[in-house]
């Protein structure tokens, strides 16, 4: 191994922050060892979470898949009059919630397309359907585009639009639309979607309003290393302003039903080396999450050992990433997330939103 192989050894077992070209370092197959950087993104894991990996009880809402943004990796959207349009009314998004009322639910993931008929008072009011069903449930809901969205509707400040949504039940915003923060990348396939000054605006005024979100990444499509080193290193200058972010998901592009679909599908080393280095270079970010919709099961299991100390939930009725190819089940049982984690030899320890631990039975209901 390099000196500089052996100066980044040193810098993680002293704690100290890597640099981006540490971090192209990491990101390079030919130079390091997919194993060597596991076992350094294992040592700062352990350091943080020991055995433990967390999970929760949550169930997706995708309210609308009508999307303008046209981009190049999405196989999710449908253009505004075309044919398999879903677009759920408040009442519509209350019965999916009602739907569910007998299964511990502690959070309802909202996220969906960018459908320009949609009024401002449509994303108030199907925040408040879903909280009139289930009270207590933490809706973690839109995006950063979303987020850009609603605010454009509002005609109201970013911060009082923050606070309307925050009335009428948003908890916390989940991390995606961030894609890759190239402007390269962004130009070529995802033109009209917010660009990374944008979406980091956004995620500042969410912190700033009091709201905790996560931040991902997709990766594995035309993207550069020194593009994904990149993207790194300012999520985490801003968390370092913020410290909002909470959780950071690498994203596997998934080309299957895409214009995108003669890319290559990442591989399970190319998974695992992304998680790695999300770990390694994201020191202020406490948590790194293995998507098992996106991973699949098995390769969310040997991630535990390589970084990630979160599997996400058990999910119920994902469509985004499966109009995409992906061949995982739709949901899982709590059962079923417990023994993943336990096969790969880690504790698993049942969370909330916030990551707050929580006990075994009936929390959230």
């Amino acid at each position: 191994m390099t000196a500089r192989w052996k100066d980044i050894e040193a810098k993680v077992e002293a704690g100290e922050r890597l640099s981006a070209e540490d971090g192209l370092l990491l990101c390079d197959t030919a130079a390091t060892p997919l194993l060597e950087v596991g076992r350094l993104a294992n040592i700062v894991r352990e350091r943080l979470w020991g055995d433990d990996t967390f999970f929760n009880q949550n169930q997706h809402i995708n309210y609308t898949n009508v999307c303008n943004r046209l981009c190049a990796f999405c196989a999710f959207q449908r253009l505004p009059g075309g044919g398999d349009i879903e677009s759920m009314s408040p009442e519509v998004v209350a019965d999916r919630v009602r739907g569910c009322l007998g299964q511990e639910v502690t959070e309802l993931h909202m996220v969906a397309g960018i459908e320009q008929a949609l009024p401002y008072e449509y994303y108030l009011d199907i925040l408040r359907a879903a909280k009139s069903v289930r009270p207590s449930v933490h809706i973690k809901g839109f995006t950063m585009v979303e987020i850009d969205q609603i605010h454009g509707l509002s005609g109201k400040s970013m911060e009082a639009c923050l606070e309307d949504l925050k009335e009428a039940g948003l908890d916390s915003c989940p991390g995606g639309g961030a894609e890759i923060f190239a402007e390269r990348v962004h130009r070529a396939i995802f033109p009209l979607k917010i660009g990374a000054d944008r979406w980091l605006e956004c995620a500042r005024a969410v912190h700033l309003a009091g709201l905790r979100s996560n931040c991902t990444m997709l990766y594995g499509h035309v993207e550069t290393a020194h593009e994904r080193v990149d993207h790194l290193m300012r999520l985490r200058e801003l968390q370092d302003e913020t410290g909002g972010f909470q959780t950071f998901i690498p994203l596997r592009f998934h080309p299957d039903n895409t214009v995108m679909d003669w890319i290559e599908m990442p591989t399970a080393a190319d998974d695992l080396r992304e998680i790695a280095v999300a770990r390694l270079m994201l020191d202020n970010i406490p948590h790194i999450k293995a998507y098992w919709i996106m991973l699949g099961q098995g390769t969310a299991q040997t991630a535990q050992s390589f970084g990630a100390d979160d599997v996400d939930g058990t999910v119920v009725e994902e469509k985004i990433y499966h109009d995409a190819g992906a061949t995982t089940p739709q949901a899982v049982t709590r059962d079923d997330l417990e023994r993943m984690i336990r096969e790969a030899g880690r504790v698993p320890v049942l969370r909330d939103t916030l990551y707050t631990r929580l006990e075994p039975a009936g929390v959230g209901a």
